[in-house]
């Protein structure tokens, strides 16, 4: 099936068809990197996290970009309140990024440039801008004539009267125009600096991305992405600088992430409403952090709730409680599957629904996998991927619960680690090992309770045994302890 994506650009739906087949380029805005990480963050991460993983997942070769704004006006405040060098501000956040990202499950990106070690390849830019004439220089400063590219506004959708009440644009009596942005700015007491053409000085936010994603993607790609806060003015920028030098499309798709709102406002630091990713992983387990995120459509905002990731982490338990059975058949490394190894060969999924000996379960299975790819090939709609999810988990359960065979389970379960780890899901299996003898004996004495029914009783062995670690599953053959994955 052909995968089709809302572009930002034209305002619909389109097929995602590659500058090359089978390959695909992907440029994500990364964070400024003067603070922790907060949920809103994860969502961006995960949002292109799963993209890739399902782009890969269906043998595409990915060449995923991701890039750290390294000089900001923010790290250079930190870093003159603490008193030391921007980069030691820059550098201990990167770190902490990449921490938090390992924390949730996001993989690295292919590339993940510093705008710091591409300030050259930026001036090299800008000297294509200024001889073109789209860009002129005040006093070592270096600005964007907006009105000198016809295309400004394609992106937003607004037109140049609308932009005036743009984010970040500085008020300058300087510029030609308010609406003019900068790409070089001259240096200023307590800030790094860099050599130029134009006097020592420092490249403007919107110039970073269109040099790294050029040197590592080409003049043209296919998918650039972000937050939806970031199409004016950072992208509208970025196309108009860009297209100015090319004269040919910067990106051929704009995928944009809704945010993470903390009641009536989105998360942000500005705004002293975040939680940080640190601190969110201390409440609950990754996946159920994912399976929260990936029910909402990534386009939609989404509305931070302790109840959801409590309800999450739940139906992340019933997931792993159906895979640890599976795992009493097959060890940890039965469930791992090779990635297509070229572009038209099967999905990830196809060899372990093949492998599926019970026609019947098989012929389940393949229809949880069709609804499950369906969703994904429409603009990647996890929403409907993760009922195809939750669907498969009953329906093997009820198989293996009315004496299916133990190995066609098995492989079927394999099947739905593979669909979800294209979500990023189930990476870290279950520990499948039983419970002690002291939560034994606290489950068959709860068991009695409920004979008598001591409900009271019952229910504060049930909490002791949640205290220890575990929870109980209760069916019509008998009540057992899982591990609890909080």
């Amino acid at each position: 099936m052909a995968i089709s994506v809302y572009n930002t650009l034209t305002r619909r739906l389109e097929s995602l068809a590659t500058r090359r087949p089978g390959e695909v380029g992907i440029y994500s805005c990364g964070v400024t990197v003067y603070d922790l990480s907060h949920v809103g963050h994860a969502r961006s991460a995960i949002v292109f996290d799963v993209m890739q993983r399902y782009l890969r997942a269906k043998g595409y070769r990915v060449t995923f970009v991701r890039n750290y704004t390294d000089i900001d006006d923010k790290i250079i405040r930190r870093a003159n309140a603490e008193g030391v060098d921007a980069s030691v501000i820059s550098e201990r956040y990167i770190a902490e990024f990449r921490a938090d990202m390992a924390s949730i499950g996001v993989f690295e990106a292919d590339v993940e440039p510093k705008a710091t070690a591409h300030v050259p390849e930026m001036i090299a830019l800008i000297e294509q801008l200024v001889a073109k004439g789209v860009a002129y220089v005040v006093d070592g400063d270096v600005y964007f004539e907006v009105r000198r590219f016809a295309g400004y506004g394609k992106l937003s959708g607004k037109n140049l009267d609308d932009l005036m009440a743009g984010a970040r644009v500085e008020v300058d009596e300087r510029k030609r125009d308010p609406r003019d942005f900068a790409l070089w700015k001259s240096t200023k007491p307590g800030e790094p600096s860099w050599p130029s053409p134009w006097g020592p000085g420092r490249p403007g936010w919107h110039i970073e991305c269109s040099a790294m994603a050029m040197k590592y993607l080409g003049e043209s790609f296919d998918v650039h992405g972000g937050g939806d806060d970031l199409i004016f003015p950072h992208h509208e920028c970025e196309i108009a600088q860009s297209e100015a030098v090319t004269g040919t499309r910067f990106a051929s798709y704009w995928l944009h992430n809704g945010m993470v709102n903390m009641g009536a406002e989105k998360m942000s630091k500005s705004l002293g409403n975040i939680l940080t990713i640190k601190e969110i992983v201390k409440r609950c387990p990754p996946d159920a952090l994912r399976l929260w995120l990936v029910n909402a459509h990534y386009r939609n905002p989404i509305e931070f709730s302790e109840e959801r990731l409590v309800e999450n982490t739940r139906a992340l338990e019933r997931f792993h409680a159906v895979i640890g059975e599976a795992m009493k058949v097959e060890s940890a490394a039965f469930f791992d599957v090779k990635r297509p190894a070229a572009f038209g060969d099967p999905p990830v999924w196809a060899a372990p629904l093949a492998s599926i000996d019970d026609a019947t379960l098989r012929e389940t299975v393949a229809a949880a996998c069709a609804r499950f790819e369906q969703a994904m090939d429409e603009d990647f709609g996890t929403p409907e991927a993760r009922a195809a999810l939750f669907g498969l988990a009953r329906e093997l359960e009820a198989y293996r619960r009315d004496g299916g065979d133990g190995r066609a389970f098995a492989h079927g379960v394999r099947t739905l680690v593979t669909l979800g780890r294209t979500l990023g899901l189930f990476e870290q299996l279950p520990d499948v090992a039983g419970p002690p003898a002291e939560v034994e004996c606290l489950v068959a004495d709860r068991t009695d309770a409920r004979a008598r029914r001591d409900w009271k009783r019952a229910d504060a062995l049930r909490d002791e045994i949640h205290r220890l670690g575990w929870m109980v599953e209760d069916s019509p053959t008998g009540s057992r302890a899982t591990r609890r994955t909080t």
